[in-house]
């Protein structure tokens, strides 16, 4: 907390250069401030936050059961704790055009640099299971307006999704599409594409800057960096991987304790605690705080 040097605003342009520059970049899923340091750490060019893992975070179902008010508090939590843009799933906007208004506004507050709105209708799903029921066009629309209206930093990023392609065609999804570039989505984010042409056919069609979703276990083949840039994609998110890669973790040592006795076996496949101190920067942390503490206190203080 005490070492990030960027402001939001600073954030949120580096985020719009990035989206500019004709280059895809990676923002994987972080599900906690310590996993967002870390993708900082890498290397990579954003963090993401995923409505999904946070639900999952706290033992729901990614059905519109989480608040707006965690999803704020997780945004801002994770935000702040790295100099890396981040982005946020805002599900279906949390209500009507003004209450999307109202979470864009909240959003920037929290320091977010920009998030993704989608065409589904409550109770809404996770966008690669079946089963979903969309808005209509014109009501996802006048969300778009209203949250591209709320905004006070340009530079904050409105995402519009559409969950279309599983429930119409790629044809309407692709002209649902045009319509939020023209209400005035930044970039456009088509979920649960099933092949290769389905991304082609989407670049060919809009003109903004477009993410990609390369979610696990999903309709999608699971493409690599360099297949989506040569499709013309901007950005490529990695929603659900930390927490699944963590989760499996816990669960082969949970079980190596109960039949062992012990944890001894898994020790190896442990963060070591050095490692640990150092991306919670323990030294700098210690520094700080003798740097501060310099004076002493005297025998009788007036």
């Amino acid at each position: 907390m005490l070492f990030t040097s960027k402001t939001a605003a600073q954030k949120r342009a580096d985020l719009a250069a990035l989206m500019q520059d004709g280059r895809l970049h990676q923002f994987p899923g972080a599900f906690n401030p310590l996993c967002a340091q870390l993708i900082e750490r890498k290397g990579f060019a954003g963090v993401y936050i995923s409505g999904a893992v946070l639900s999952a975070d706290l033992c729901l179902p990614d059905i519109g059961i989480a608040t707006l008010s965690e999803f704020v508090d997780r945004g801002r939590q994770i935000g702040r704790a790295t100099d890396l843009p981040t982005i946020i799933d805002i599900d279906t906007g949390f209500g009507e055009p003004m209450s999307a208004a109202r979470t864009i506004r909240l959003m920037e507050e929290a320091g977010i640099s920009g998030c993704h709105i989608e065409d589904q209708r409550m109770p809404k799903r996770c966008g690669h299971l079946d089963g979903k029921e969309l808005v209509g066009v014109e009501e996802m629309v006048q969300k778009i307006i209203a949250a591209a209206g709320a905004r006070l930093d340009k530079n904050f990023c409105l995402i519009a999704r559409s969950d279309a392609r599983a429930v119409e065609g790629l044809d309407k999804a692709i002209e649902r599409m045009k319509a939020y570039v023209d209400a005035g989505a930044d970039i456009i984010f088509p979920e649960a594409l099933t092949s290769e042409k389905e991304f082609e056919a989407v670049r060919s069609a809009i003109a903004v800057p477009l993410l990609a979703n390369m979610t696990e276990f999903g309709k999608s083949r699971l493409l690599n960096k360099k297949e989506l840039e040569d499709l013309g994609y901007n950005m490529v998110i990695y929603p659900v991987t930390t927490l699944r890669l963590a989760m499996g973790e816990v669960d082969r040592g949970l079980e190596t304790i109960l039949r062992d006795g012990d944890q001894n076996a898994v020790l190896d496949r442990m963060q070591h605690r050095k490692d640990l101190y150092d991306l919670l920067r323990y030294e700098e942390y210690n520094r700080y705080d003798r740097d501060l503490f310099n004076f002493r206190v005297g025998d009788n203080p007036p």
